[in-house]
């Protein structure tokens, strides 16, 4: 059985599996142990732990930034990681050749400035209603206009988070939860935000990871909140 087919029809928490998940196209292919699929798709104790001893910050910082930025999880329950298309970065990657084309909603898939009534719905429309039409105009563009993973990293980013090429990055933040946070770690050394977690300065934190729209979005706030609550269980 493939990776990809455990990935597919891998049950997280009470979700219900689809009615009709198609067949295996590997069927003879070494199953994976459960707990190897669980440690691709989801990130351990250890792993938060880590993380925190690397940045040197709390556990409970790691956690909340972990829970804002991508609800909590890195993976759509199909499998694929968790995205969000930016029009305006798409824009501006591509010079603004291709503001006039539309989603199947009729919304622009490239506009000059931020516009949050263009995502549309979270999950797996970010990539088969937004990422998929920008990508057949221009691929790398519209994967480094995405944000990636349980840290929603921006694909533009890839360099900095130690991956040469867009298409590297990609498949990083595909094979699962360990490289969404090795991402994380490298993103927060390489811009020092260490020291704005450290103090758990929120706005600082947010204004700079999250962009100056941070407030409309009440980065900040939703931080503060999910860290109290990670700290005092």
């Amino acid at each position: 059985m493939s990776l990809l087919w455990r990935l597919l029809t891998h049950r997280a928490g009470d979700e219900a599996l689809p009615d009709d998940i198609g067949e295996d196209p590997e069927p003879d292919e070494p199953e994976l142990p459960e707990p190897a699929l669980a440690q691709a798709l989801y990130l351990r104790d250890e792993d938060f732990e880590r993380a925190a001893a690397t940045l040197n910050v709390d556990l409970a910082v790691i956690r909340a930034v972990a829970e804002v930025e991508a609800a909590g999880r890195g993976f759509l329950a199909d499998g694929r990681p968790q995205i969000l298309y930016e029009a305006h970065v798409f824009d501006r990657e591509t010079q603004g050749r291709h503001r006039s084309v539309r989603d199947s909603r009729g919304k622009p898939l490239s506009v000059p400035a931020w516009d949050r009534t263009l995502y549309g719905a979270a999950g797996a429309w970010q990539h088969d209603g937004r990422l998929a039409p920008a990508a057949s105009l221009n691929w790398t563009a519209a994967h480094r206009a995405s944000s990636w993973g349980l840290f929603q990293i921006m694909g533009f980013n890839h360099r900095l988070v130690g991956h040469e090429r867009i298409v590297d990055f990609v498949d990083a933040m595909v094979r699962g939860a360990g490289p969404h946070l090795d991402a994380f770690v490298a993103f927060i050394r390489a811009n020092r935000l260490d020291n704005a977690l450290r103090s758990r300065d929120w706005r600082e934190f947010a204004r700079r990871y999250n962009g100056p729209a941070y407030e409309r979005n009440n980065y900040h706030t939703k931080l503060e909140q999910a860290w109290r609550r990670f700290a005092n269980a």
